[in-house]
């Protein structure tokens, strides 16, 4: 048995625990039941739950949940309307969500998944500076579909500069 303080009082009978925890005023919980003696603390149950709780609380605050933001596209659709949905799941991935890109098939459009297949590698590739692919291209009944997850910030900063970036760099350097 241990006290609350972190004493370790040893192996007594358990009408001798229950009457030191009456004694010191608080109570006598089982922790460890499947051992062989059982092992029991002495502590303040009610003060013990409400830490717990606490730290509970705290946790879910500091617990940022991952949304699955989902974004639809057809095989027919035209240029303009994908990058203005690239657009939308840029925002989204901003924001920390991961996105679901979706290309929805019907009738006579199932023969020709290729096409989607395209629309899908485009969108990627549009967003392939912030976002990494999570699940590669698959069919779901009507949908095939990505799923596409925000890069993460030391994956971005551990990338090699382009040119552009080199040049400025050196064009600051001339300055200076």
């Amino acid at each position: 048995m241990i006290a609350e303080d972190g004493e370790q009082i040893g192996v007594i009978d358990t009408s001798e625990a229950i009457r030191l925890a009456d004694e010191r005023g608080v109570d006598l919980v089982e922790v460890a039941p499947g051992s062989n003696p059982p092992v029991c603390r002495l502590l303040d149950y009610g003060r013990f739950r409400y830490l717990q709780a606490k730290r509970d609380r705290e946790a879910r605050k500091t617990r940022k949940t991952v949304e699955l933001a989902e974004m639809r596209f057809r095989p027919r659709i035209g240029a303009h309307d994908i990058e203005s949905k690239v657009r939308t799941i840029r925002k989204l991935l901003n924001g920390g969500d991961k996105v679901k890109v979706s290309v929805m098939f019907r009738g006579r459009e199932r023969e020709h998944p290729e096409i989607g297949v395209g629309i899908l590698k485009t969108v990627a590739e549009s967003l392939d500076d912030m976002a990494k692919v999570e699940r590669p291209p698959a069919m779901e009944g009507r949908l095939l579909s990505i799923t596409l997850a925000p890069a993460s910030a030391a994956q971005q900063q551990s990338r090699p500069a382009t040119a552009d970036e080199k040049g400025q760099d050196e064009e600051q350097t001339e300055d200076a």
